[in-house]
């Protein structure tokens, strides 16, 4: 918010530099803690490093140097319109500034700017972040919402920060699991189909419950359940087959049924506010992968082992050159000439970089591909990918249930549709216990808001590295670092604007602060360098720790500092639009997680 000031002293200090052969450093600026008035400092002990480094300078110690450097430097930048006084202190240089006039700054800014508040300046580079990408013919559950939830919030907050950034879903529509379903369904169920784009969904997904039951092998099993499962399995290869060779009728159901799946998927999405810009699909890579596997051997990047019976492989350390066993050795086509997932991957890195022109490219993906997602990256950058430096496996730890692991094969997952449709539930019964005057026609969008919200930021709560042990209670709690105690710091912000006669246009911040006003102040200030943190990290938490920090301080500014209970006009004046910036940041920050503010609860 003080940018001109800084660069106008930054530009001094670099006079400062090229006056007296000092060699030029990039000076790093962090925020003075408040005490009495608030203020930004600069290190110049790296730069008395780099000049010992050098060889120039008087031969003092360095931290002798550099303290000798901020007192020439304060002297040399002189005096700054916007900054009240400076002080050099050891190698620091802090400068200062007036209290009202910051905190007028600040509002202001918050008020001027609206939804764009915190949005960095526009970069040149091009990201897409790629999530939400669930195997079709099973139904969406739990741990595919943390991947889009974690997804669509990276999306939102990397946007935010100034990249051009494109979604991208990279469904498993092909595969013995996929292939298992449509066995089973044209086996035992075919022409069958129940109404509904979640009831589909669900029902393909216990198709497959039931079809690995029968493929599986029993302890004490007959001979005759041994022959009817290996006849079973044989005819499952046999469809798989006739997919691989295109079979007309084989791929009419594929495709029907895969409808069904991306038919549910694109509702869940809708329902997380995901817009999906590009669709890749496992089954549109396979063959282009077989003519990069070529490439590569072409190359002398992959080794044909197939002559000998073997694979085609890439030694990946040998080919980097590293002593040390890092990456290990590949397999990218097996010796029957099917592809792997990393072939596959190499495919659709090429389509990124070369059709999308994507300078970053982040991957979110769960913490069991890291080992895969390392190899592509080392075999991309051995193919000759700049962008390979920049691409980016964003991991996650497993969601489990209280009573285990979840398994699609067992069918014990929980499904995401039916915890949002509790959620949705449960927020009604709050309301109509709390708030029973609440308009029915309000009731029901009121739920949606507050319920996802609060399974969203049961997700984003958590550093995405940890495993976490779903339980439903925990998720829809409305105390403590929950999704709804935040939503609630928004609607008493709101509850006050709308109780005054106005939000006054202009106001000044000259009496004596209250120290909640002041931690308030400092809280709203922090946001837009922790949207460039979360975006540079690639992490979410960052601003779900954040917006929980915020409301947490507007909620002991709500309690202890009088609002329109003031009789000092001008400190009223300063204090609505205090809230309204508090409120404008709040929401600001939720959004960039996929949760929506409410306007009541």
């Amino acid at each position: 918010m003080f940018e001109h000031e800084q660069q106008t002293i930054e530009a001094k200090i670099k006079a400062f530099c090229a006056k007296n052969d000092i060699p030029e450093t990039e000076l790093k600026w962090a925020a003075i803690p408040f005490s009495g008035e608030w203020g930004i400092s600069c290190s110049f002990f790296q730069m008395a490093a780099n000049e010992a480094k050098a060889g120039k300078g008087k031969g003092l110690p360095v931290p002798q140097r550099a303290a000798e450097m901020a007192e020439q430097a304060k002297a040399y930048v002189g005096s700054v319109d916007g900054i009240s006084h400076s002080e050099a202190v050891k190698a620091y240089l802090n400068l200062y500034f007036s209290t009202p006039e910051y905190a007028s700054r600040v509002v202001n800014t918050v008020l001027t700017a609206g939804s764009r508040f915190g949005a960095g300046a526009p970069k040149v580079e091009r990201v897409m972040v790629e999530y939400a990408q669930p195997n079709t013919h099973h139904s969406f559950h739990i741990g595919h919402a943390r991947n889009t939830i974690l997804g669509e919030s990276l999306a939102r907050i990397v946007q935010f920060a100034g990249y051009e950034t494109i979604r991208a879903s990279y469904p498993g529509d092909i595969g013995l699991g996929v292939i298992t379903v449509l066995w089973a369904y044209d086996k035992f169920y075919s022409g069958q189909e129940p109404q509904g784009v979640h009831e589909r969904g669900q029902w393909l997904a216990n198709i497959y419950v039931e079809a690995t039951r029968l493929l599986e092998a029993k302890e004490g099993e007959s001979a005759e359940e041994k022959s009817r499962r290996e006849a079973y399995d044989a005819e499952r290869r046999e469809m798989y087959r006739k997919w691989d060779e295109g079979d007309p009728e084989v791929r009419q159901l594929w495709l029907k049924t895969r409808e069904w799946s991306l038919e549910e998927l694109r509702d869940i999405l809708k329902m997380l506010g995901a817009n999906i810009d590009v669709w890749f699909f496992e089954s549109e890579v396979d063959e282009p992968s077989k003519a990069i596997v070529d490439e590569l051997i072409a190359k002398d990047i992959a080794t044909d082992e197939r002559p000998n019976g073997g694979a085609v492989i890439v030694k990946i350390d040998e080919k980097l050159g590293l002593t040390k066993e890092k990456y290990r050795t590949n397999v990218i086509l097996r010796s029957d000439g099917t592809t792997l997932y990393l072939t596959k991957d190499l495919a659709l890195a090429k389509v990124k970089f070369e059709q999308y022109h994507v300078d970053r490219s982040i991957y979110v993906i769960d913490v069991r591909q890291a080992m895969h997602m390392q190899q592509t990256f080392a075999i991309l950058k051995l193919w000759g990918f700049t962008q390979s430096e920049k691409c980016f496996h964003l991991s996650y730890g497993y969601v489990s249930l209280p009573e285990g692991a979840m398994s699609a094969r067992r069918g014990r997952v929980v499904l995401f549709k039916e915890v949002y449709d509790e959620a949705i539930q449960r927020v009604l019964a709050v309301i109509a216990e709390k708030n029973p005057n609440m308009p029915e026609t309000e009731r029901a969008g009121v739920a949606r808001t507050i319920g996802l919200g609060a399974l969203t930021y049961s997700m984003l709560a958590v550093d995405n590295n940890k495993d976490i042990v779903f339980d439903i209670n925990e998720a829809l709690s409305f105390d403590g670092r929950t999704g709804p105690y935040i939503q609630n710091a928004y609607v008493r912000a709101n509850s006050i604007l709308k109780k005054s006669s106005g939000l006054p246009e202009t106001a000044g911040f000259g009496y004596e602060l209250a120290t909640h006003e002041i931690e308030l102040i400092e809280q709203i200030t922090r946001f837009p360098a922790l949207v460039q943190q979360a975006a540079n990290e690639y992490r979410p938490m960052v601003i779900a720790s954040y917006v929980y920090d915020l409301a947490n301080t507007f909620h002991s500014f709500y309690h202890a500092v009088p609002v329109l209970q003031t009789d000092d006009e001008s400190v009223k004046s300063a204090r609505l639009r205090l809230v309204a910036a508090a409120k404008q940041t709040i929401a600001n920050a939720l959004a960039l997680l996929g949760i929506t503010a409410p306007e009541v609860m």
